[in-house]
């Protein structure tokens, strides 16, 4: 199993970045899928989640409207477009793969830094 988040980088505030998380290993289309961050000296939160069949949502408050979670299944990868970044979006940012069982599995994080 195989999750491998590209993207990363540094962005100045207001910019973008898309982040891409490509899943192999596993049956794609059994898991929901998710971003989330870890900042330094703080604790992994979730960002953005897409459910088995794209057919539901959710982003935490601070991103909603800024962030969109995608994923193609032809592909087996799921993507974070990010716009307007700022400061506090600088974190680690860690793709995630959730079955209904519960079994998970975690890429190895992309940095992003949002700085001037």
């Amino acid at each position: 199993v195989q999750l491998v988040e590209s993207g990363g980088g540094l962005v100045q505030p207001g910019g973008s970045l898309r982040l891409s998380c490509a899943a192999s290993g596993f049956t794609f289309s059994d898991f929901a899928m998710s971003w989330w961050r870890q900042a330094p000296g703080q604790e992994r939160e979730l960002v953005a989640s897409i459910s088995a069949r794209s057919t539901a949502t959710t982003y935490r408050d601070s991103v909603r409207g800024r962030f969109t979670i995608s994923r193609d299944s032809a592909k087996n990868s799921v993507s974070l477009q990010m716009n307007s970044l700022q400061v506090d979006d600088t974190a680690v940012y860690y793709c995630k793969a959730r079955a209904l069982t519960g079994m998970a599995y975690w890429g190895n994080g992309t940095l992003v830094t949002v700085s001037s």
